[in-house]
């Protein structure tokens, strides 16, 4: 739960030897504090980052103290962001997950003012950084004259994917007036972080600790452990009892200090109990889960703790996919992914994918509503030719929403293209490449990048995802001002000028056998009322895969399996939500059309 390590840089050249010293004195994470300067080139931060991911250290960069986003003058501002790029960059040959970096000083500015000036930075970092995987941790300013609290930095971390917060301890502590004396004193703060961000944006949560002094304005200076009056135990209690993961990183400047820390951690970890907590947890154990939920059992039934909504749920221990995750692993799943993908699926009516006996076992596709699903969940009514009447579909507003669709053996949830404001209008045309028997893989990559080519040549952006089976959806995101019809139309006229440009790999035959050794692109899946499963959705396979976002940058070494429900939090950690930009929309067809030779028709 805690990986306890220190800020420093190896004395020599033998990066392995200052590795296996931190290992020696229980270290397993390590701080490379580059806060003045860049004195490691790409090479070496590949060859440590190596050395460290054989040994299970977690690394992490401070980025140069001058590196700061609070800048005004724009030819400064751009040295800063250039030294933040690099840090970043540096990160990524590390295997980073994360870099420090200090927002800056106020110098008389006000809140409002100061956040508008980030944001500009950041909107100017993003486009050279979000594809890199590394997280900018933002730290928690320590002095009165600093700019960034939690609440500063949980703004910005909810504008721009690639931000996280990174809690200096010490800072806190100072800035509080000395506050953290108690575990009731972090616990509050945890509070907070569980409060203001997702669950997978802090788990592990990055932070700093130190002894310090301070005064009436602030951190003044660190000095060694135990002489002043912040102490890491009541901390670890606190994250103990909140099922708070982090990376804690000694500042202090003596070897001592860190001996100190660790063995206060390992005592507190040892000797103390966390707080009896109701109930059991939801989940098997085998994944770690962010935002662990709890449950009390009720005879064969299991009430979560802690919700805003009431829910039963049933066999939650029941072994659901061929590995051995359960329906409980499922449920959690879901209500820890919820953060990123309830955005996904606001507003739109979904089918449900329904497996009652697991992965391997009989499944149906739902469109009504069973009737017993929860008071409090809407329903989304859509006129159905073929019925005559309505369809009453669910939705997903809540994670409670996604809990109930879970224990309903919902392991695929399958969302409508358009929302309920505007159900004939698709918010994305989709490119569904669906390898057909006898096709590989690497078939399906070659056909993805055919796609991408044609769309950069008639304006448009597409967004690929894995499909968590075999094969990969690209989403072109739509202003939602243009029938089914006219998408589909769009869809079906590129598919075939891909297909005259390699009929050998690509297929839209709808007579199955026609297609075999081939990429069938379905343009069909472009209709009012048909489905795909969601980005983030579990699929029905051995490990639990989920339709995960990538960069096409990423496309030659992507693979469907690459992530599931235990692997999907660090890339989420990384990189946060890269499918986000499919909500916004602001596309158009004309200019493509015109191009295909769809103009007036």
């Amino acid at each position: 739960m805690i990986r306890f390590g220190i800020s420093g840089l190896p004395a020599g050249n033998d990066d392995a030897a200052f590795l296996d010293d931190l290992l020696a004195r229980g270290h397993r994470a390590v701080e490379l504090p580059f806060v003045k300067d860049f004195p490691w080139k790409e090479k070496r931060c590949v060859s440590f980052g190596k050395l460290a991911t054989e040994r299970d250290i977690a690394v992490s960069v401070h980025a140069p103290y001058f590196a700061i986003l609070t800048v005004e003058e724009q030819d400064r501002a751009k040295q800063c962001m250039a030294a933040l790029e690099h840090t970043m960059k540096l990160g990524k040959a590390l295997g980073s997950r994360i870099i420090c970096a200090h927002l800056g000083n106020k110098h008389g500015r006000s809140g409002p003012e100061l956040l508008d000036l980030v944001r500009a930075r950041l909107d100017y970092l993003a486009p050279k950084v979000q594809h890199l995987g590394v997280a900018l941790g933002l730290e928690t300013a320590g002095k009165e004259s600093a700019f960034g609290t939690l609440g500063d930095i949980a703004i910005l971390a909810n504008e721009f994917p690639f931000v996280r917060p990174l809690v200096d301890w010490a800072h806190v502590h100072a800035v509080s007036g000395g506050a953290l004396t108690s575990k009731e004193a972090f616990a509050s703060v945890i509070t907070f972080l569980h409060d203001n961000f997702p669950g997978w944006m802090i788990d592990p949560l990055q932070a700093q600790f130190t002894d310090n002094l301070f005064g009436d304005k602030g951190e003044i200076k660190h000095i060694p452990y135990g002489t002043g009056s912040i102490k890491i135990g009541p901390l670890i209690e606190a994250a103990r009892d909140a099922g708070l993961r982090m990376v804690i990183i000694s500042e202090a400047k003596e070897q001592e200090s860190h001996d100190a820390m660790l063995a206060e951690i390992r005592q507190t970890l040892a000797h103390g109990s966390a707080q009896q907590s109701e109930g059991r947890m939801l989940a098997s154990g085998s994944v770690g889960f962010p935002e662990p939920v709890r449950v009390v059992l009720d005879g064969s039934y299991a009430r979560p703790v802690g919700l805003p909504r009431p829910l039963r749920l049933s066999n939650i221990d029941k072994p659901f996919f061929p590995d051995g995750y359960t329906k409980g692993d499922l449920i959690q799943y879901y209500a820890s992914i919820a953060p990123v993908l309830l955005p996904h699926l606001q507003d739109r009516a979904i089918v449900m994918a329904r497996f009652p006996n697991g992965a391997e076992g009989d499944f149906f596709y739902e469109k009504q509503a069973p009737g017993h699903q929860p008071d409090w969940m809407p329903l989304a009514p859509i006129y159905s030719g073929h019925r005559g009447a309505a369809i009453d579909f669910v939705t997903a507003r809540d994670p409670e929403s996604l809990m109930w669709l879970a224990n309903m053996g919902c392991i695929e949830v399958h969302p409508w293209l358009s929302r309920m404001t505007s159900v004939d209008r698709p918010d994305f045309a989709v490119f569904d490449l669906d390898p057909a028997d006898g096709a590989t893989w690497d078939q399906v990559i070659e056909v993805a990048k055919l796609v991408k080519v044609a769309l950069d040549r008639i304006g448009l952006v597409g967004y690929p995802k894995t499909s968590g089976a075999t094969g990969l959806h690209i989403y072109v995101p739509l202003d939602p001002i243009y029938e089914y019809a006219r998408v589909r139309k769009f869809v079906e006229s590129l598919g075939r000028l891909l297909v005259a440009a390699n009929p050998d790999e690509i297929t839209m035959e709808w007579d199955i056998p026609k297609r075999t050794g081939k990429v069938f692109i379905d343009h069909n899946q472009n209709v009012g009322g048909k489905t795909i499963a969601s980005v983030y959705s579990v699929r029905p396979r051995p490990g639990a895969p989920v339709s995960a976002p990538f960069l096409w940058s990423e496309l030659e070494t992507v693979h469907p399996d690459d992530y599931t429900i235990a692997t999907i939090w660090d890339r989420l950690q990384r990189s946060g939500d890269l499918f986000a930009p499919v909500l916004l929309g602001g596309q158009q067809l004309e200019t493509a059309e015109t191009a295909l030779g769809l103009a007036g028709i």
